[in-house]
């Protein structure tokens, strides 16, 4: 028996056409190579899968260019080092449901968990919008929602050392 796909670009059209694999399975290794790359602290190939122009936003705050960018991830790991021991951080994303909008613009969602050498740290969601630029998927825009964190993570003190930025939801429930 042969599985149809339906496609996310004709809802009503069966089947898929070699673009639309290809263009899913590059998002997905765009979004490995975030999580690997960030975790790993090789910022300059964290910055390469964003547009020159994209954004991110987190925490409120918009910030715009591959330069503001790269300061959430220079920023998070001087608060890294602060803490009394090595801190390995891995992110984990899952659930991603990818929406083709053309051959060269798409939207995905997905959840996230940060797990550190004390377990699971914070979790939530990404929301985010790609482009084709020079051939490759970058992220557009990518908006990251905080849902909950441990109450002695690095997540809760790092937001307590930025007294000045908005809150993050400290729950543990989706909202």
């Amino acid at each position: 028996m042969a599985l149809k796909l339906l496609c996310s670009v004709d809802e009503g059209r069966a089947g898929v056409d070699a673009w639309e694999l290809e263009a899913r399975e590059s998002i997905r290794d765009l979004v490995a190579r975030y999580n690997a790359n960030g975790d790993s602290r090789r910022f300059d190939q964290v910055l390469e899968c964003f547009a020159p122009n994209a954004t991110m936003e987190m925490d409120g705050l918009v910030y715009r260019g591959q330069a503001e960018i790269r300061t959430i991830f220079t920023n998070a790991a001087e608060v890294a080092k602060q803490w009394p021991e090595p801190l390995g951080m891995r992110h984990f994303t899952s659930t991603l449901q990818i929406d083709l909008s053309s051959p060269e613009e798409a939207s995905s969602r997905c959840y996230y968990q940060v797990l550190t050498s004390h377990g699971l740290d914070h979790w939530g969601r990404y929301l985010d919008n790609y482009k084709v630029i020079g051939g490759n998927w970058r992220f557009s825009r990518r908006r990251e929602f905080l849902d909950g964190s441990a109450p002695d993570s690095w997540a809760a003190s790092a937001m307590k050392s930025h007294p000045g930025r908005p809150p993050r939801l400290a729950t543990s429930h989706m909202k």
